[in-house]
């Protein structure tokens, strides 16, 4: 089977500085500030990109590489914010060396029928993924008393973490025509 067009790539090692652990979230709150700025303007992006991609039948190169990087931010945040991964997340949303990134495949073709009915297509996933947010919240706060005593954060938390984001990070790319592909709950990582 070919793989999914929106993949997470993690290299985290597991390690945690206790310190930042402990102010973590403090620590997020200008990165969470960004986020929603930025979340405004990707609303008309995505409205833009769907007038667009019903006219041509894709997202607008220009379009996706703004609504990729914001995905990849986002991707970024959440991950530090969960304890997904520790370094400190640069601003911007490029791709690149971060701990927990997300690989986002170009632009292509996608059916006006379904560019059409998106959202209401992608309600099941949003469901599932308001889940696994739910999910996400529970095992970040189990993760910082483990991870402030150990200063590790164990691998098994870590992939329930990951598995979590990228199925968010896959409906949000869906909702957003970042992909004609809908979310997968195939569990393979890419280290």
């Amino acid at each position: 089977m070919e793989p999914h067009p929106i993949r997470l790539v993690v290299t985290d090692d597991l390690q945690r500085t206790r310190i930042t652990v402990f102010f973590r979230l403090l620590l997020a709150i200008p990165h969470f500030i960004w986020l929603a700025l930025w979340g405004i303007v990707s609303i008309f992006a995505y409205i833009v990109a769907w007038f667009a991609a019903l006219a041509t039948k894709r997202v607008p190169a220009g379009l996706h590489e703004f609504l990729a990087r914001y995905t990849r931010y986002a991707v970024h945040v959440f991950a530090y914010a969960a304890l997904a991964a520790d370094p400190f997340p640069p601003f911007g949303g490029r791709e690149g060396p971060y701990s927990v990134d997300v690989a986002i495949a170009p632009p292509v073709d996608q059916s006006r029928l379904t560019i059409f009915f998106r959202i209401i297509l992608a309600i099941p996933a949003l469901i599932i993924s308001n889940i696994m947010n739910s999910l996400i919240e529970w095992v970040a706060i189990l993760g910082w008393f483990v991870c402030l005593f150990t200063g590790k954060m164990p691998e098994g938390m870590r992939n329930l973490l990951v598995f979590a984001i990228r199925f968010d990070t896959q409906t949000r790319a869906y909702c957003s025509l970042l992909t004609p592909r809908y979310p997968s709950f195939n569990i393979g990582l890419v280290e």
